[in-house]
């Protein structure tokens, strides 16, 4: 079993999640994106800005997380099953499902705020299973090396 040699190493679940919150996100490329695609999605949610500005420019941010990551990681052995997104999409949606979960303190029924918070913890267990493979060289991201 080889391990990736990473330049710079992904960040946990929890500097994520961290960085969604805009508690911290700091010098990591990966952290800083994150906060602006949670910045992004609020936006939408919140002042219902205009959505095809604001999703063109979710989507270049997911492209610039997805060539980071691909510049970092060696080419995975052919034995490495494909996921079914790039990291950078998994990072779109945490950011997403942050202010989904966020959004929900204040306005859903119980049932709903458990929903949200529910789906924020496993797609947050997901990023770091995925994190975890693409190091290990057990996964790899489509498009990627």
């Amino acid at each position: 079993m080889r391990t990736a040699v990473l330049i710079e190493p992904l960040p946990t679940k929890s500097e994520v999640l961290r960085a969604c919150r805009g508690v911290e996100h700091t010098d990591h490329p990966l952290l800083r994106v994150a906060y602006e695609l949670t910045s992004l999605h609020e936006r939408r949610l919140t002042d219902g800005g205009p959505a095809t500005e604001i999703d063109s420019r979710r989507a270049g941010l997911v492209r610039q997380i997805d060539r980071w990551v691909c510049s970092r990681l060696p080419p995975a052995p052919g034995s490495a099953s494909v996921h079914t997104e790039t990291l950078g999409a998994v990072v779109d949606r945490l950011a997403k499902y942050t202010i989904t979960a966020y959004e929900a303190l204040t306005s859903a029924s119980e049932h709903d705020l458990g929903n949200a918070w529910e789906a924020l913890a496993e797609l947050a267990i997901g990023y770091e299973d995925l994190a975890d493979e693409l190091t290990a060289g057990r996964r790899r991201l489509p498009g990627g090396p």
